[in-house]
């Protein structure tokens, strides 16, 4: 479970960027949502669906996971499998401003495509 402070740090953050990622003209055609289970924070983008406008698909982005022990933040990319992998080009923080930095930034293209 997330520290109060955690998740209202991380909360802020998360909508500061979603504002930044998302331009007010494009928002009807593509949003950006995040759920918290647990220690886990799952970012979704979330569009229309191909065959079926009306029915707007999510598709997982990035995973950011806390372990209370450590006070660290980790970050995880989805892969073809449905399966969540470490994202190892950046190690483990306490600021997770830098791993939503590195989401963003995507210089694997592992994230965004």
């Amino acid at each position: 479970m997330l520290p109060d402070f955690e998740r209202r740090l991380v909360e802020r953050l998360l909508d500061r960027f979603y504002d930044r990622r998302l331009l007010a003209h494009v928002q009807h055609q593509i949003r950006l949502h995040h759920t918290i289970r647990g220690n886990s924070i799952t970012l979704f983008e979330i569009r229309p669906g191909f065959d079926q406008s009306a029915v707007w698909v999510k598709t997982p982005i990035a995973r950011f996971r806390f372990d209370a022990a450590t006070g660290l933040w980790s970050l995880y990319w989805h892969d073809q499998n449905r399966r969540w992998r470490p994202y190892e080009d950046l190690a483990a923080t306490r600021k997770f401003e830098a791993l939503l930095i590195e989401v963003d930034r995507d210089p694997t293209s592992i994230f965004w495509g």
